[in-house]
């Protein structure tokens, strides 16, 4: 009887040994410690370190400090603002940004960095007179606006001004959606009066004719899409 019940300690023993000196797959727990083959491990969360350069923030061209001049248009479409939205981020330069007198229309875009679908993406429009730009993407909400900024103008408005803030917003309007579009202008020294006065509604009527044009590009997707 004792034989029997020094046998049945002995294996409960190596057992329990084994269990102890068995590690989990992949190693010992956090405390280093061996782990049970049984024992439920819990593993802290892993923190991925952010891309430095999606962080980064982007230098912007002006500040609270800047006496700007601001032209704003805007125009309604049947379109619900989401869509809206989608239609008018990634447009074609060129088939909406025409040549309005004085001003040169678009031909095309060069050097695009990335899809222009968020924070920080870059590209130079290419004017139609020889002329182009540096432009950046510093603003994207999805679905309701975004705002970009375009400075080294190697045309005529590298004389009059440092640059440009551009943002589009797209607001809902009943059924559809009221777009706001403004040019926010930073005047070199000396050169606020010429953008505020006789600049002001030659570059409005530049920017009516081309939000009309984005119009019209939604509303045909949208009879398309019926």
């Amino acid at each position: 009887m004792s034989d029997k019940k020094s046998i049945t300690a002995k294996g409960e023993a190596e057992l329990q040994g084994d269990a102890v000196a068995r590690p989990l797959p992949g190693g010992d727990d956090a405390t280093g410690r061996t782990v049970p083959h049984n024992a439920t491990s819990r593993k802290a969360p892993t923190k991925t370190a952010p891309d430095a350069e999606a962080v980064q923030a982007i230098p912007l061209l002006i500040s609270s400090a800047d006496n700007t001049v601001c032209i704003t248009v805007q125009q309604r479409t049947s379109v619900v603002p989401a869509n809206a939205f989608q239609l008018i981020v990634p447009i074609d330069l060129a088939r909406v940004f025409q040549r309005v007198a004085p001003f040169p229309g678009v031909k095309g875009v060069a050097n695009q960095t990335e899809a222009w679908d968020h924070v920080g993406p870059t590209r130079n429009p290419q004017f139609d007179d020889g002329s182009q730009a540096d432009e950046q993407l510093t603003e994207y909400t999805e679905g309701s606006s975004f705002a970009y900024q375009l400075t080294g103008f190697s045309n005529i408005l590298s004389r009059i001004a440092a640059g440009v803030r551009g943002e589009w917003n797209f607001n809902p309007d009943g059924d559809g959606t009221l777009i706001r579009w403004t040019y926010e202008f930073k005047p070199l020294p000396g050169r606020r009066w010429i953008l505020a006065g006789p600049f002001a509604p030659l570059w409005r009527r530049y920017m009516v004719a081309a939000l009309a044009r984005c119009v019209q590009v939604i509303e045909a997707d949208r009879l398309r899409s019926e």
